[in-house]
């Protein structure tokens, strides 16, 4: 019998819900073929059948959200040796050996956790405290968010157990110390840390009101945005941008190029396609935070916001956005969001990006300040172009207003990664390309 376990569905992601089976008890499934669907807060992948074989048991029910690596299912793989009667207690929360591997004898040492999946929680400063309070022991982390949690329990950080695969720490194991009797009634007497406000009780609902509760996404998306400004000092910086000459070449090309593309040539490639451009000239935009200090990457991968038809936010990846052109860039940016509103995108599709684009611009927004897409240090908000007065310089220095579309780029950005001048100086430069590249060529 071979288990069938959640998969890894991307480097962030720590949870799916399984929406559909594709399978039921005693269906033969082939190898890659689809097993069951699963929903996280990125994506909604077909998950193939790793062996070929008979189903004999479903452990998952429709709708139910489980940890990466647990056993959703069971197959008797086509060619397998019968399992023993029992396994001893100690070897049951070990994965199944793959079919056709050798049997471990049962004295094998079970394999110890990677050093880099261990959280170690700080003892509490206070002497008196730490006379009290037992050591945290070393846990296994299932998120970020989970590793917040424990860290804000303090001494009752040494309380919480792992039930999650191989011993993990779950968010609702760290949950159930949070809120806890003897952690809330400490809490309530301790003086709260300096460095983290606490956390307002919302009212309960009023009788006979319209209520409408967080999904999943809503939850998911707030806890996110609270780790990242806990995680990044903030900062926005803004510049105006004259898009006219942009807007002659939309104008010249519009016609032509929805009959062959089939959409609208607008603004946002343009954009992207003078970021790229500028991001090797300040490559401390381009980067990640790492412990100690940045990663500076070598490509642009462009995470580009999607909206969900106003049910969540998608940010799909331009791979190497830096060796395409302005219609390349603008025909992936269409692939990519009608296959992120259609729930077609594949997991990769969805990590490993470096700097993030956000795109208001549709709706007319003046001015946006996003949240940072951790643990990248930078993102750039397109907002609405629209037309005002101007003042032009000829040649000789003359002025005269005249009417052109104007519009904002609002970049957030990580203090710890740079300071003000250089997020102006990048701007600037972004600015100046966008104003002043020859983009008939570019078509």
């Amino acid at each position: 019998m071979t288990d069938v376990r959640m998969p890894e569905l991307g480097e962030t992601i720590t949870q799916g819900t399984i929406t559909r089976w594709f399978k039921e008890v005693g269906d033969t499934v082939a190898v890659e073929e689809a097993l069951f669907e699963v929903s996280t807060d990125k994506v909604d992948a077909e998950v193939p059948s790793p062996i070929a074989g008979t189903i004999t048991k479903i452990l998952i029910a429709l709708g139910e959200t489980v940890d990466v690596g647990t056993v959703v299912a069971e197959v008797d793989a086509v060619g397998s040796v019968p399992a023993p009667a029992a396994a001893p207690p100690a070897a049951q929360s070990a994965p199944a050996a793959p079919a056709g591997a050798a049997t471990p004898p049962p004295t094998a040492p079970a394999p110890q956790p990677a050093p880099e999946a261990l959280a170690e929680v700080a003892p509490p400063a206070s002497p008196v405290e730490a006379t009290v309070a037992p050591a945290a022991p070393e846990l296994l982390v299932t998120s970020p968010i989970v590793r917040k949690l424990i860290n804000d329990l303090g001494p009752h950080a040494s309380l919480v157990t792992g039930t999650g695969p191989d011993g993990r720490v779950t968010r609702q194991d760290a949950e159930k110390v949070a809120f806890s009797p003897d952690h809330l009634n400490a809490a309530s007497v301790a003086p709260a840390p300096q460095s983290a406000p606490s956390r307002l009780v919302p009212p309960p609902v009023p009788p006979d009101a319209n209520f409408v509760p967080f999904n999943k996404t809503r939850k998911i998306t707030g806890d996110r945005m609270v780790i990242s400004k806990a995680t990044s000092p903030h900062v926005m910086t803004a510049i105006e941008v004259d898009y006219e000459r942009i807007e002659s070449v939309r104008h010249k090309n519009q016609v032509q190029w929805r009959r062959a593309e089939g959409f609208t040539l607008t603004y946002l490639p343009f954009i992207c396609r003078a970021l790229v451009q500028v991001l090797h000239e300040f490559p401390h935009l381009n980067a990640s935070v790492v412990e100690g200090g940045l990663v500076l990457h070598d490509h642009v991968d462009l995470n580009v916001a999607i909206d969900l038809n106003f049910e969540g936010l998608l940010a799909p990846v331009v791979r190497r956005a830096e060796d395409k052109r302005l219609g390349a860039i603008a025909r992936e940016i269409a692939d990519l969001a009608a296959r992120a509103r259609s729930s077609k995108l594949r997991t990769e599709e969805l990590i490993g990006g470096t700097f993030t684009v956000s795109n208001s611009g549709p709706f007319g927004t003046f001015m946006v300040a996003p949240v940072i897409n951790q643990p990248q240090v930078a993102i750039l908000s397109t907002d609405g172009v629209s037309r005002k007065p101007v003042v032009i310089t000829d040649n000789e220095g003359g002025e005269s207003i005249a009417i052109h579309s104007v519009g904002m780029l609002v970049l957030s950005w990580d203090h710890r990664a740079f300071d003000g001048a250089y997020a102006a100086a990048f701007l600037r430069s972004l600015k100046d390309v966008l104003e002043n590249n020859a983009w008939d060529s570019e078509l």
